[in-house]
């Protein structure tokens, strides 16, 4: 069983930067992909990135531009560099891993963008 962990969130000003962790750990196998999903108050949770092995990225129109995904295959870990963030980013942040075939989510950290 595999476990995610994220961390980095917090408040910040409008235009600030925050960068997210997320590390597996347990027993994992095969990591084919890892990204960031997020939740708003009242709405679906939707795609933020995602990076797969290989490194091959994709975003939401919304963060292109202002994010960047990065992983450290060695470590099992994904990090997420918001920058110029807007009020409209704030969210719980979620990361997710697919690996042997299943999905893991992390547990969420919330990310408040406000003056």
């Amino acid at each position: 069983q595999a476990l995610l962990v994220e961390s980095g969130g917090g408040l910040v000003q409008p235009g600030g930067s925050l960068r997210l962790s997320c590390a597996a750990s347990g027993s994992i196998s095969s990591i084919y992909q890892m990204g960031w999903y997020r939740q708003a108050p009242g709405k679906q949770r939707d795609l933020v990135a995602t990076i797969t092995s290989a490194g091959t990225t994709n975003y939401a129109d919304s963060v292109k531009g202002r994010f960047t995904i990065s992983r450290d295959n060695a470590n099992n870990t994904v990090y997420l560099q918001m920058n110029s963030l807007k009020p409209e980013d704030t969210a719980v942040y979620y990361c997710r891993m697919y690996a042997g075939f299943r999905f893991y989510w992390g547990q969420g950290t919330q990310v408040t963008v406000s003056s």
